[in-house]
């Protein structure tokens, strides 16, 4: 283990350097970044139809292609699940992130190229370790093991060497060497479908092991967490492993869970850290445990553009390079990348915190809002809200969803917020009003709409019981590590089928 140590640390030092060198000139790595892939890709049938042989500027990239959804892809990508070669990306692609995102129907399969995988998501992985440790130099994460908690895969319906499955599933089943020495369990065990037995098994393999890191959602850990206490009959996780010292979250904002997991992980020497990791790409990382943003990895193959929210959906909306964003916009994300995605949307929203070097927040989901009534209540408002009412009603929330309740004739518009709680708040009402006032003050619009509630009614807070959530999911078959609940809706649709879930189980 020390020359393990020691060779870790002599490439953490060298991967620092590049780090750094981003940090100063971010445009310029992005611009060789372009032109890398786009050299990659001149001769696909893709970059054929777009001439990306006689491209010579980021202008000439973005007039030749069109902003792209999973839609307009989609053709391509069943061709591929097919097995042709050469469409998006050179080669032939083996593997398909399926997207679970959302509790939506609808799947996405994501191509996820070798070279997606070891210049992108491995390389996010071992620059998690590098600027954790370059923050906690005293660390001993590396004489352990990481448990990490994600899904499953399976052949896919075309081509029986074609395969598709949760992100975190492809990574285990392509993990290098370096990396399976250090987590757990293994891969035969963190690749079971069913997410119950699931549990059982990593509670059988890992209790006795000396566990020094977590990976994975905060909501899906969370469930794990208090079935590996039921299972052991200890009070907290520090008397499972008593070395434990950082969880590495993603996926969901991690601040709805901050308290439960300080009383489940009580000691001040647990450390917290932020990874965006999608299906599409390894996107940011938190360099500094004393901030809640994330610094934007510029290296990794991917050539980043932002359209600023307001813009998106216009006919000629102006996507900005990192050289020309500015902090404090809100911006759908837009990736070309060596996955074989271009100019692809993916759904997520960002805002600058910090230009030079270039660190964010993630704000939302550009589908996934409450505009109503001309609110454009995004998740950040949402979350931030909930944290206010929480910390002053002693409350904690397991899940939540919240979406329109509409105006009628003789009836006001309002929110309606589904809410499970962990522990209650002191006064519900009391809640309610800590809720409707921060998000008042977070957003001008929603606080406009609420003046007088000539428009907006004041919110209404549904809790319901402990573990709706969970069968909500399973009753979608949507249980397990990447899946989560959608936070906000601009419809009635998941509120109805939580509302018909619980009918269905009170009858």
């Amino acid at each position: 283990m020390p020359l393990l140590n020691s060779l870790v640390n002599w490439f953490n030092t060298k991967r620092i350097y590049h780090i750094d060198i981003f940090k100063q000139y971010p445009f310029e790595v992005q611009q060789e970044t372009l032109f890398k892939i786009l050299s990659q890709a001149s001769e696909t049938t893709w970059g054929k139809q777009h001439k990306y042989s006689k491209i010579e500027s980021i202008k000439e990239f973005q007039e030749a292609v069109q902003v792209q959804t999973y839609e307009d892809l989609e053709p391509f990508v069943e061709r591929l699940r097919k097995g042709e070669r050469d469409l998006l990306w050179p080669g032939d692609i083996k593997w398909f992130a399926k997207s679970s995102g959302t509790t939506s129907s609808k799947s996405k399969f994501i191509p996820v190229t070798r070279e997606a995988l070891e210049e992108c998501h491995f390389r996010g992985g071992k620059d998690v370790l590098a600027l954790y440790t370059r923050q906690k130099p005293e660390s001993k994460i590396l004489t352990g093991k990481g448990l990490t908690l994600g899904g499953s895969h399976r052949i896919n319906n075309f081509e029986n060497k074609s395969l598709y499955g949760d992100l975190s599933a492809i990574l285990i089943e392509n993990i290098p060497l370096w990396a399976e020495i250090m987590r757990s369990p293994r891969a035969k065990i963190a690749l079971i479908e069913d997410f119950e037995e699931k549990m059982e098994k990593i509670a059988r393999a890992t209790i006795n092991q000396n566990i020094r890191y977590l990976a994975g959602v905060p909501s899906w850990f969370l469930v794990l967490i208090k079935y590996l206490l039921n299972y052991t009959g200890k009070s907290n996780l520090l008397e499972i492993w008593p070395d434990l010292e950082l969880f590495c979250h993603g996926g969901i904002s991690f601040i709805p869970y901050r308290e439960q997991y300080q009383n489940l992980i009580p000691t001040e020497s647990m450390n917290y850290l932020e990874s965006y990791n999608a299906s599409e790409g390894h996107f940011g990382i938190q360099d500094d445990l004393e901030t809640d943003d994330m610094l934007l990895m510029l290296d990794y193959g991917v050539f980043f553009e932002f359209i600023p929210v307001n813009e998106v959906g216009s006919d000629n909306p102006k996507a900005c390079t990192v050289g020309e964003v500015k902090k404090g916009i809100n911006y759908a994300i837009v990736i070309s990348t060596n996955g074989g995605l271009w100019r692809y949307m993916i759904g997520d929203t960002i805002i600058f915190t910090s230009l030079y070097p270039h660190k964010f927040k993630i704000s939302g989901r550009t589908r996934h809002f409450i505009n109503a009534f001309g609110e454009e209540v995004i998740i950040e408002n949402a979350e931030k809200a909930l944290e206010i009412a929480c910390k002053k009603t002693g409350a904690q929330i397991t899940d939540f969803t919240a979406g329109p309740s509409f105006m009628s004739a003789t009836v006001k518009g309002y929110h309606e917020w589904v809410i499970e709680f962990e522990k209650d708040p002191d006064d519900l009402d009391h809640f309610i009003d800590l809720l409707d006032n921060s998000l008042k003050s977070l957003n001008s619009d929603y606080e406009a709409k609420r003046y007088k509630s000539l428009t907006l009614d004041k919110p209404v807070v549904r809790p319901v019981p402990r573990g709706t959530f969970y069968k909500w999911l399973e009753k979608k078959n949507k249980l397990g590590g990447q899946n989560k609940v959608p936070r906000l809706a601009n419809d009635r649709k998941y509120l109805e089928e939580l509302d018909d879930l619980l009918k269905t189980e009170k009858n």
